[in-house]
């Protein structure tokens, strides 16, 4: 556990954090700078945000955590539904004693930090999303069961994974249920009045090709949907289009996400 204080001495905490019936493992560089917290992909750790954060430095206050069951520390939990992972945001930066926070979302932690910033306008200094909520009807009957196919293939290597902390410690059930639920609250109908409706800067990095489970052209089709959005929402723009694929972008396009940092946080210095 920790303190409610605002960390100023630039010394890297590390610790967990408890929320509901869990605990989460948090890492907080500290310091003085513009506090940035950085949400996972689906069954990723916060180790996928080193090159981004290398690439921000010390002028940042950088806070990383691994969601419920994920990494080598967080706990188990009965509850690993999407307002879960919006509760532990809140959950995270409380602990940490951080008020407004600029967010950074990759895939579901992505479509997490547009939900929480829509909720908390007056808290989110503006958001950068890579590679994630794009608000289109990918998930029918076939995908549905696509997804629980490609899960249940995991049964036989994933007790071999769980330990080195690179795969989740949910069973494939769990893990098919949540990327079913990602599915539904990305169709249009649901994720794209959260987009329109955020007041703060938001800046998209947008890969290219594939991500795993999609097939052909599907996640190119799937991208197009931030044509309507930006149009409707002065707010959001497009940052960069890079040229690594889903799984990739943060280890071969990070300073583009890096980029869209500075932009942000640059946004809000304007206002200010």
């Amino acid at each position: 556990m920790t303190s409610n204080n605002t960390s100023t001495t630039g010394t890297t905490w590390t610790g967990l954090v408890p929320v509901d019936d869990t605990a989460l493992a948090v890492t907080d560089t500290g310091g003085p700078g513009l506090p940035v917290l950085y949400l996972n992909g689906q069954f990723a750790t916060q180790g996928y945000w080193r090159r981004v954060i290398t690439a921000l430095g010390p002028d940042y206050r950088h806070i990383t955590y691994d969601e419920r069951a994920r990494g080598r520390k967080s706990g188990l939990s009965a509850d690993y539904s999407f307002e879960a992972a919006v509760r532990d945001v809140d959950a995270v930066l409380a602990a940490r004693g951080v008020d407004r926070a600029l967010v950074v979302g990759w895939s579901y932690g992505a479509v997490v930090a547009a939900h929480w910033t829509h909720r908390h306008p007056d808290r989110a200094i503006g958001t950068v999303l890579v590679d994630g909520a794009f608000p289109h009807d990918w998930l029918d009957d076939a995908m549905e069961q696509r997804i629980r196919k490609l899960f249940g293939r995991m049964r036989w290597f994933a007790p071999l994974l769980r330990p080195t902390g690179l795969f989740p410690r949910m069973n494939p059930d769990q893990m098919a249920e949540s990327n079913i639920e990602l599915g539904r609250l990305s169709r249009e109908s649901e994720l794209g009045p959260v987009l329109d409706n955020i007041t703060v800067p938001v800046r998209y990095v947008v890969a290219s090709g594939t991500s795993l489970g999609s097939k052909g052209d599907e996640q190119e089709r799937i991208r197009t949907s931030l044509d309507g959005v930006t149009a409707r929402n002065p707010n959001i723009r497009i940052g960069a289009k890079v040229a690594s694929n889903h799984g990739a972008i943060l280890k071969k396009d990070f300073t583009a996400v890096a980029e869209s940092v500075r932009e942000v946080a640059a946004l809000d210095n304007g206002r200010r």
